[in-house]
């Protein structure tokens, strides 16, 4: 073997041996392995089954003033899940009072002689009050009221010429749609993958900036700096340690969490999700290696992470869909790399793409990360030089 081979062997065994060490260090730190067990594993699953965006038991009233069978059918299609009766009212301002404590959500108003107008083939109208505070809220519940009166309005319109509900003469146009990649519409599936994606974006950055800052903290980076290993070696190991915990996190999550309690399907590839999610981490650790540089203890690290991910979730699209926010926003999000591993995510995971379809999305994550992890090592380089 010649020198050089000499030196790369040497060069290869020091930074195993680091990585080694950072492993075994962070398996003696009980806290921190409890709390990434916890995020892993019982928070995700309570991500998925407490976390909802549908409408869901939203507080109805009703102000009856026609007492009418009419009157009474319209009432009873409002039913659950979507709306739960809270019972009627005898005056309409009690049911804006009731709005305006916080303990009615949907006020249902219909006037006197509707049954009457409906037999006279009379138009008529009913009036709904909406608290929209919460406004994705309020608009589905708006939505779900206004196709539930349209239904009752077209169906009496139908029974006054003597037709049913189900008249096949009629002329109509019939929505033949199929849902793709989650049939059933289940959104535990969304819920703990997304907060699946936080977690791993939050070790990727935390985990390898705290282990730096430890290491000054403890006063032993300058006994590091000043061995035979260099400053890529001493942060490569760190970033390579780290990256192996949140993979094998990221197992337990999908095996132990997602598929036997949610049964989210892994139609693509397994190895290709680890890898590429392996691929994410490993470059999103430049952050963390930047936040390492400016900080100098590990709380000092919680508070710089927060600043540096809390965007990245908040406005990548996990959450909330991207193509919903302003197009400044998407320009300025289109540098996050987890806004394309959201897609290699789901794609992998639900659609069974492989590299072929996500080639895009996986180069354009690595040109990313890869900028950030290499703006990382040079600011860490610096700050020893």
């Amino acid at each position: 073997m010649t020198m050089d081979g000499h030196r790369a062997v040497r060069w290869w065994r020091r930074l195993a041996a680091m990585t080694q060490k950072e492993v075994w260090q962070l398996g003696r730190d009980l806290p921190l392995l409890l709390f990434l067990l916890y995020s892993f594993s019982l928070s995700v699953y309570v991500s998925g089954v407490g976390l909802t965006m549908q409408l869901r038991n939203a507080d109805l009233l009703v102000h009856d003033a026609d007492h009418s069978v009419s009157s009474r059918e319209l009432i009873h299609r409002f039913q659950p899940p979507y709306f739960r009766f809270k019972g009627e009212i005898d005056d309409p301002r009690d049911g804006r009072r009731r709005m305006d404590e916080g303990t009615a959500m949907v006020v249902l108003d219909i006037p006197p002689r509707f049954h009457e107008a409906l037999a006279g083939r009379e138009a008529t109208a009913v009036q709904l009050l909406v608290d929209t505070t919460n406004a994705p809220q309020g608009l589905s519940a708006a939505g779900y009221a206004a196709q539930i009166v349209s239904r009752f309005g077209a169906e009496v319109g139908l029974a006054s010429v003597g037709l049913g509900p189900t008249q096949s003469a009629m002329p109509m146009v019939v929505s033949a749609h199929r849902v793709w990649f989650n049939p059933n519409q289940d959104e535990t599936w969304f819920q703990s993958i997304s907060h699946l994606l936080r977690t791993i974006t939050i070790f990727a950055v935390l985990l390898p900036a705290a282990a730096l800052v430890r290491e000054k903290e403890r006063g032993t980076i300058e006994q590091l700096l000043v061995s035979p290993l260099s400053p890529v070696q001493i942060m490569l190991s760190k970033v390579l340690a780290m990256t192996a915990v949140i993979l094998l996190c990221a197992f337990i999550a999908v095996y132990g969490v997602l598929q036997p309690l949610f049964h989210v399907p892994m139609k693509g590839p397994a190895w290709l999700f680890f890898l590429l999610t392996g691929l994410y981490v490993f470059t999103t650790s430049g952050l963390g290696l930047v936040a390492a540089t400016v900080t100098r203890n590990q709380a000092q690290v919680g508070m710089i992470t927060l600043f540096l991910v809390g965007p990245m979730l908040l406005l990548s699209g996990i959450t909330t869909p991207y193509e919903s926010m302003p197009k400044w926003v998407q320009t300025v999000m289109g540098i996050s790399p987890l806004r394309y591993y959201i897609d290699i995510t789901y794609g992998v995971l639900l659609k069974g793409a492989g590299l072929d379809m996500l080639w895009k999305s996986v180069g354009t994550m690595a040109l990313l990360g890869g900028g950030l992890f290499a703006f990382g090592m040079w600011r860490f380089r610096r700050q020893f030089e």
